[in-house]
């Protein structure tokens, strides 16, 4: 089978090792990933200009297409490509609001009344939204309604300091059009612990994977500002060290529920969907959802992965998807950034990775922005690569992955805490106490 898959990343780059061994690989990237070139015909480009992947995509005869990120299914490309009769694993521009516009998502969960909302509200002018929090007596949440990256959100008692400080965050984002509307949603603030379970979905049926916890903080310690991720863990038994069965099962059920509205409002959604979660003292809330795999949480859980990878992919676009098994074993991934990422100047530095010594630690590499140019990469002012490792314990896969490390040179950084036990009895010391126990 010839399969398509469009991103330039690390998601992009652990799809692709997750389909290599069964299909014939083409890709379109807008940066020469080392890791998709090498096991892939491929061409750079912006994944962005549909006409350009839809004309590779006839002209290479692929029978399928995985989307990796969301810009290009904000843009409607999988309505775009099976308008050309190619079958995509990616939901379609409408299915796909699910992420790309927040007021849609939230709605969602109001109209069908889909339990693990939060009290929520969409503003376009800035008289509405000083009354709101004046009279609003908990810390809140300012979202832009688009897309920004995961780098929009600003969350009163973190970045910002009080109601007033989200006042003025909320007319920045409206009077810039963040995210590309002059729009911003206003949430309650939740307290309690992150964490993601990402899921396959035929439009009907909804195949779940382990849960995962990301680590979004720049520095160590859960210290500076929002990144798009700086590393990962999942545990062997899916689920993570403060989330039981019971709290695991209601976050699917939420995912499961909102797979039914979306099929009773747009029609159906195949794909990913990624749900972000705040585990709360009465169960997991519904922070937000991706309309595709996460980036890292895709590294934790793709590697794991036995079922077929083809045959998951065939049954998403054929409706009849039916489950999904994986490796049971911890994982742990830590992204190695520039010196200085998010607000870095360091970019197209070069790199240097010792893939074989990092294979040989029992590591892998996953590639993320960079470009390769003849036998070089190059940083760019994003994150640059992931490193992950599986054991049996995350303790294990942490030390492996943090060894691995040591063997990617340049101006870069990465965040040693990530996995580690110190950080993960913090997340749990967290959940005991909001539980009271």
């Amino acid at each position: 089978m010839k399969i398509l898959v469009v991103g330039t990343g690390a998601r992009e780059h652990a799809i692709c090792e997750s389909l290599k061994d069964e299909a014939e690989l083409y890709s379109i990237m807008s940066n020469q990933n080392p890791g998709i070139a090498r096991i892939s015909d491929f061409k750079v480009a912006s994944e962005g200009d549909l006409e350009i992947v839809k004309k590779f995509a006839i002209e290479k005869n692929v029978d399928m297409a995985f989307i990796g990120p969301e810009s290009p299914l904000e843009k409607g490309i999988v309505d775009e490509l099976e308008g050309a009769g190619i079958s995509c694993v990616g939901p379609n521009q409408q299915a796909a609001r699910i992420e790309t516009d927040k007021s849609f998502m939230r709605d969602l969960f109001e109209e069908h009344k889909i339990p693990g909302s939060l009290v929520y509200r969409v503003f376009d002018n800035y008289q509405d939204i000083s009354d709101f929090l004046d009279d609003f007596d908990k810390d809140v949440v300012i979202k832009p309604v688009g897309l920004t990256g995961g780098k929009g959100v600003k969350i009163v008692g973190d970045h910002l300091k009080d109601n007033s400080e989200a006042k003025e965050y909320a007319k920045h984002v409206m009077d810039t059009k963040m995210g590309g509307y002059p729009r911003v949603v206003i949430e309650e603030r939740l307290i309690g612990e992150e964490f993601t379970v990402q899921a396959f979905s035929d439009g009907k049926n909804l195949v779940p994977m382990p849960a995962v916890q990301d680590h979004p903080h720049a520095f160590e310690g859960d210290q500076g500002p929002i990144t798009g991720g700086m590393g990962s863990y999942s545990d062997k038994n899916g689920l993570l060290p403060f989330l039981s069965q019971k709290e695991y099962n209601s976050a699917v059920k939420i995912m499961q529920e909102t797979i039914g509205a979306i099929n009773k409002e747009v029609g159906p959604y195949k794909g990913i969907l990624y749900g972000q979660f705040m585990l709360c003292k009465e169960g997991p809330r519904l922070v937000e959802y991706n309309a595709r795999f996460g980036d890292p949480e895709a590294m934790n859980v793709l590697p794991l992965l036995k079922t077929s990878m083809v045959n998951i992919c065939q049954g998403i676009v054929d409706g009849n998807l039916k489950k999904a098994e994986f490796e049971e074993k911890a994982t742990v991934c830590k992204y190695i950034v520039p010196d200085g990422y998010p607000e870095t100047k360091f970019a197209n530095q070069p790199i240097y990775v010792d893939e074989t010594t990092i294979s040989n630690t029992g590591a892998d590499v996953f590639y993320a922005a960079v470009n390769q140019k003849e036998d070089n990469i190059f940083t760019s002012s994003s994150r640059a690569l992931g490193v992950v490792a599986s054991a049996e314990t995350i303790s294990e896969a942490e030390k492996i992955c943090e060894n691995a490390t040591k063997f990617v040179k340049g101006d870069l950084y990465h965040r040693k805490d990530v996995g580690t036990h110190e950080i993960i009895q913090k997340r749990m010391n967290h959940m005991n106490k909001i539980r009271g126990n």
